[in-house]
């Protein structure tokens, strides 16, 4: 008899990166906490874990010891689908979680051919990676152009696209406060807002010229240098041709308040394809690479060429917090939920940054829909998963992350075009 028969079988692409460690960490959890929604199928499963650059055995049983003899290790490059769909079937793999810059349609196709069902918290595009110079400040939106030419075509397994904290948990955010919604009016703006002042607790650990950021560097770059700020209106895609750091937007959340600039964002268009609203995200990161992007102003390329680090407390503590949210206007008033952790609390108990838990907290909601839920076939964005699907996919969600901050401010700053301030006419007039 076949011992994995009644096991679910994870594979996790990805498995030696920042998010990974966060879905693990909490997936480590699971195994020990009987009230977990997926504790029984976490108890009784294996986990493939693959990477190109692989970690050492011992730093994964060190860091999970509660999966350490769930482990099976692997090393292959994701571009050699050949090799990842023998893979699949040798393991007999029935969900794909996808922390990896494996190409999302190919990993999809894959998946999809051999029914196994799949989520992922980003899109990522090998086309457009490779050819950059093509596709310079629209990446995000040929991305989204690319994987919708094959959505619809996907029907042999489940797709969970996009589920991390944005997009994935943010779009959870929005649809719980227009359901909620008593107003007469309808809301005439959507925005993602996040205000991340994550920081070394020891500011001497911090070089003068290194990106820092609390995720992947160098999709951060492509989001804040490498493209145009992206908005939604009217169900379109439209931009500004500025500088992402050339504007900032003011963002107003109670009694805490903030100027985010504005980037593409996958949770932007999806929801900006489903309401006639207009749509955003507004996004504030440390000051010490908002500073050193905006002393390059005149030639953000040269900063590709700095030094970039993940924050990562096990290099050193950590201060200050992630907060993502989501902010409804309307003509005359505001209405907004956020979640917000601070990265001392998180790294105690999960071993990770407050980003990353946030991201590991959507794929881990995903992942328990997969499991426990059923759902037709086909390939869904998190709000469609939510708008068309039965799932308890909130209820998965917060037995994580269980703080959400709801409030609503008695006026508003009104759309883009009224928030909006130039950063290098603002700075010229006060010198």
């Amino acid at each position: 008899m076949d011992k994995n028969k009644h096991k679910h079988i994870i594979t996790i692409l990805g498995s030696a990166g920042g998010a990974a460690n966060g879905v693990l960490s909490i997936l480590n959890n699971s195994v020990q906490d009987e009230k977990d929604p997926i504790h029984h199928v976490m108890n009784n499963c294996v986990i493939h874990l693959i990477d190109s650059k692989q970690k050492e055995e011992t730093v994964y049983s060190l860091s999970y010891p509660q999966l350490k003899d769930k482990f099976i290790y692997h090393e292959f490059d994701l571009k050699d689908t050949e090799q990842f769909k023998e893979h699949l079937k040798q393991s007999i793999t029935t969900v794909v979680i996808d922390l990896s810059w494996a190409d999302t349609v190919e990993m999809i196709q894959c998946c999809d051919q051999l029914g196994v069902n799949y989520v992922n918290t980003a899109l990522e595009n090998a086309m457009i990676d490779e050819n950059e110079e093509l596709y310079e400040g629209f990446g995000l939106i040929e991305r989204m152009r690319h994987l919708e030419k094959y959505k619809d075509k996907f029907s042999n397994s489940t797709a969970i696209i996009g589920s991390g904290m944005n997009p994935g948990v943010v779009q959870w955010m929005a649809l719980e406060l227009i359901r909620t919604d008593t107003s007469e009016n309808k809301p005439i703006g959507c925005y993602i807002v996040e205000h991340d002042n994550s920081f070394y607790k020891n500011k001497k650990k911090a070089k003068k010229n290194v990106i820092y950021t609390t995720w992947s560097p160098e999709c951060f770059l492509d989001e804040a240098i490498l493209s145009f700020p992206m908005f939604m209106k009217h169900h379109n895609p439209l931009f500004f041709y500025e500088k992402v750091y050339d504007l900032e937007f003011k963002v107003t959340l109670g009694n805490k308040e903030f100027y985010g600039c504005l980037m593409p964002h996958e949770e932007v268009y999806t929801l900006g394809k489903l309401y006639d609203m207009e749509g955003g995200f507004l996004y504030k990161v440390n000051d010490h690479t908002t500073n050193l992007i905006r002393t390059n102003l005149d030639d953000v390329d040269k900063l590709w060429d700095y030094e970039m680090k993940v924050l990562d407390p096990k290099d050193a503590p950590l201060e200050g917090e992630d907060l993502v949210g989501v902010l409804l206007v309307y003509p005359d008033k505001e209405r907004y939920m956020y979640n917000v952790l601070c990265n001392k609390d998180i790294y105690k108990k999960y071993k990770t940054n407050a980003t990353y838990f946030q991201v590991a907290c959507g794929v881990y909601a995903s992942l328990s829909v997969l499991l426990l839920d059923q759902l037709p076939k086909g390939a869904l964005y998190v709000d469609e998963l939510l708008l068309k699907t039965e799932n308890h996919y909130g209820d998965y969600l917060k037995y994580y992350m269980t703080d959400f901050v709801t409030g609503e401010n008695e006026q508003t700053d009104g759309l883009l075009h009224q928030r909006m301030q130039k950063y290098r006419e603002m700075n010229s007039e006060e010198k």
